[in-house]
C-alpha cells in the first residue's frame, strides 16, 4: 500500500457519502441509468478505480459490453434512449461545471425526461460520483480488486 492510500479519509469522514449512496440507489432512478452516469463521470474525471468498479456493477446489472465500450461517444451511438442521453448530458454538464453553469439546453433536455424529484436524484448521483472520484484519484486507489456484490 502506498503512503497515499494509508492517509485516505477515515470511514467516519466518508460516512455521509455512504448515506448519499443509499439515497441515490433507493431513489427514483433506474439502477442501469445510475450506473451509466457513474461510469461516465468517472471517465470524464479519469478515475480508473471507479471506472473498474462501475463497469463491473453495470455488467452485473445486465448492461451490455457494447454500450459500456461506446459510452464516451454516446452522442454518436444509436443505442442510448432519450432519457439516457439527457442523463449523460446532465452528468457531463455538472461534472464539467464552469462559470456558465448548466446550459438552458441541457436543463430543458433533462426536464423533458425527468420529474423534478428524478432530476434532483440524478444531480445527487453526479455529485456523489464526483466526490468519490476526488477521493480515489488523489489517494491512488488501485483498480482491479473490486468485485460487485451478488444480486
Amino acid at each position: 500500500m502506498s503512503s497515499r492510500q494509508s492517509s485516505a479519509p477515515t470511514q467516519e469522514a466518508v460516512k455521509p457519502l455512504f448515506a448519499l449512496h443509499k439515497h441515490v440507489h433507493s431513489g427514483s432512478l433506474e439502477p442501469a441509468l445510475i450506473e451509466l452516469v457513474l461510469m461516465r463521470a468517472s471517465q470524464l474525471n479519469g478515475c480508473a478505480y471507479c471506472m473498474d468498479m462501475h463497469s463491473k456493477d453495470a455488467r452485473a446489472a445486465g448492461e451490455t459490453e457494447q454500450r459500456l465500450y461506446v459510452l464516451p461517444a454516446w452522442r454518436e451511438a444509436p443505442f442510448y434512449s432519450d432519457r439516457e442521453r439527457a442523463a449523460l448530458a446532465w452528468c457531463e454538464a455538472v461534472t464539467r461545471l464552469d462559470a456558465h453553469g448548466v446550459s438552458d439546453e441541457v436543463y430543458d433536455m433533462a426536464r423533458a425526461q425527468f420529474s423534478e424529484k428524478e432530476l434532483g436524484d440524478l444531480n445527487m448521483a453526479v455529485i456523489l460520483i464526483n466526490a468519490w472520484n476526488r477521493i480515489a484519484i488523489p489517494f491512488q486507489s488501485v483498480p482491479g480488486t473490486y468485485q460487485p456484490p451478488r444480486r
